[in-house]
């Protein structure tokens, strides 16, 4: 049935936006993705950072970013320092380096809430999406294009699939959460 490929599209893209806003958590390793929403003002173009210079991880606790443009250095470490990182930037005008430093037993349980939080969302999403189907279904029936079985068999398969994608947003948050708590 055409609503299941529906929901199951809109449930996939609502697990690409939690693993999104997950790279964006930092769990104390160095992570090229953490840099991911940053953008820099690039000749009055507002440009995502990675476009703008290349950045490395080259060792656990350090993230390099080296612009292809020397001039946007300022501009970079502005941008670093008004984001909620917590990163201070530091150059050698050809790089700037960013030193992760190692996160806090408080901190650890502060990001595992993020996580837990963000999870919870995520459930919530997948949940709306679930009524949605429900809903179509519903009417589908009320308009005599299904058959109370039908609705009854459609309004299973959709909670299946519901229950597929819940599993995954645990699985997802357990490991986020086991990765931060990792020390």
């Amino acid at each position: 049935m055409e609503i299941y490929k529906e929901t199951e599209i809109k449930m996939s893209k609502t697990i690409s936006v939690y693993k999104e806003e997950l790279l964006g958590i930092r769990a104390g390793r160095a992570n090229p993705a953490l840099l991911d929403k940053i953008t820099v003002d690039y000749y009055g173009q507002v440009t995502p950072l990675k476009q703008v210079g290349s950045i490395s991880a080259p060792e656990p606790r350090l993230i390099v970013i080296q612009p292809w443009d020397s001039n946007l250095i300022p501009a970079i470490e502005k941008e670093i320092l008004k984001s909620d990182l917590g990163l201070n930037p530091s150059n050698d005008g050809k790089v700037i380096r960013l030193i992760i430093p190692q996160l806090t037993e408080e901190r650890r349980k502060e990001l595992a809430k993020l996580v837990k939080k963000n999870g919870e969302n995520s459930k919530v999403a997948l949940r709306n999406t679930r009524r949605d189907a429900i809903d179509k279904i519903k009417k589908m029936e009320k308009n005599k294009e299904l058959s109370e079985d039908e609705r009854k068999l459609a309004e299973e398969e959709i909670q299946k699939i519901t229950d597929k994608y819940i599993i995954q947003v645990d699985e997802i948050t357990k490991k986020k959460e086991e990765e931060i708590m990792e020390i």
